[in-house]
Order: C-alpha cells, then sequence, then structure tokens
C-alpha cells in the first residue's frame, strides 16, 4: 500500500433526492432561544470557521482546501443561500444551498456543532433547509451524505422525505492539524 492510500479513508457516497415538498415540518423545540438567520456575502473566515467547527468530526476537508480566490466565487453568487443557526446567542449549525442548478436546488452542507446535538434540535433544522430550498421551486432537491457523516444522518434524510438514487466509493484525504489550522486562520 502506498502512503498516499495509507492517509486516506474509503467512503460510501450516498446519493438521495426529494421531488416534491414534505407534507409537513417540524415544529420547532418549544422554550429555546433559536434564530436561524440567513448569511449574505458571508466572510470567508466565517464560512471556513462554521466548515471547520460542523465538520471536523466528519471530514469536511474539501472547502477548507480551497483558496480564498475559489472559496470566494463560489460563495458570494446571489444565488447561494446560507444560514446560520443559532442557539442561545451562540452559531450552532449552518446549511448551504446551491439553487444555481437546473431546475434543483443542491443542500451542499447541513450540520450542526457538537454543543447543539442532541438536543432535539435536528429534525427541525432539517425540516427548516428543506423548507427553505422548496421557496426555490425546483423540480428535486438533493443532497448527499456519506459514510463518515453522523449515523443519524441518512436515516433523518430519509425521515423527513429524501430518497436514495445512487452511491459511489471515493476516499477521503484528512487534514493535519497544521494544514487545518492554516486553512481557518487564512
Amino acid at each position: 500500500m502506498d502512503s498516499e492510500a495509507a492517509q486516506t479513508i474509503p467512503v460510501t457516497v450516498t446519493f438521495l433526492e426529494m421531488n416534491r415538498p414534505p407534507a409537513f415540518s417540524p415544529p420547532l423545540p418549544a422554550n429555546r432561544q433559536i434564530a436561524l438567520l440567513r448569511a449574505r456575502n458571508i466572510p470567508l473566515h466565517f464560512y471556513r470557521y462554521l466548515m471547520d467547527r460542523v465538520g471536523r468530526k466528519w471530514h469536511w476537508v474539501n472547502v477548507l482546501r480551497l483558496d480564498d480566490e475559489e472559496l470566494a466565487a463560489g460563495l458570494h453568487r446571489e444565488d447561494r443561500d446560507i444560514r446560520v443557526l443559532y442557539l442561545d446567542g451562540s452559531p450552532a449549525g449552518f446549511f448551504d444551498l446551491k439553487p444555481h442548478l437546473p431546475q434543483e436546488v443542491e443542500l451542499a452542507y447541513f450540520g450542526m456543532m457538537e454543543h447543539a446535538m442532541g438536543q432535539g434540535l435536528g429534525r427541525w433544522f432539517l425540516g427548516a433547509a428543506i423548507d427553505t430550498a422548496w421557496t426555490y421551486k425546483p423540480q428535486r432537491v438533493t443532497v448527499q451524505t456519506c459514510t463518515l457523516d453522523h449515523p443519524a444522518a441518512l436515516p433523518l434524510y430519509q425521515k423527513l422525505g429524501f430518497s436514495p438514487v445512487g452511491q459511489k466509493k471515493e476516499n477521503v484525504r484528512p487534514m493535519s492539524f497544521e494544514e487545518r489550522a492554516q486553512s481557518v486562520m487564512r
């Protein structure tokens, strides 16, 4: 086995789609101070912070490896829709929609920070992301998840109306602490 292969993690990526809006949306959890705000022209350092804090445990590395110019070109499109979840006044997660695909909205990223997990927010938060995606009036909403993501991710997507439509095998090259720190500190 070569050193590059030894430094990668094999994953199975599952592609899912939804062809009509769900019949119901999960309710907002009661007795919580929750805000969901759209981030317009999100600063690159804040997006990298969100990506790192939400995705560190799940090896979300692709965006963190982009340079500022590449990241800004994708993020600062007028049709990009990034929403940040706040819990008790602090960032707690985000979702990132790409509605620029023909007749499709991609839920490109969705996740919560560790301090927000296990508090009954996930179902509502994913429902909010799905509802937002359907406001663009696509023919379908798509998302992908992989075997490195939270174990509840795939079942939750399916509970809220997504159906698997394909899979593929990939390898993920984790980031070293130094590489991650360099990315987030840009």
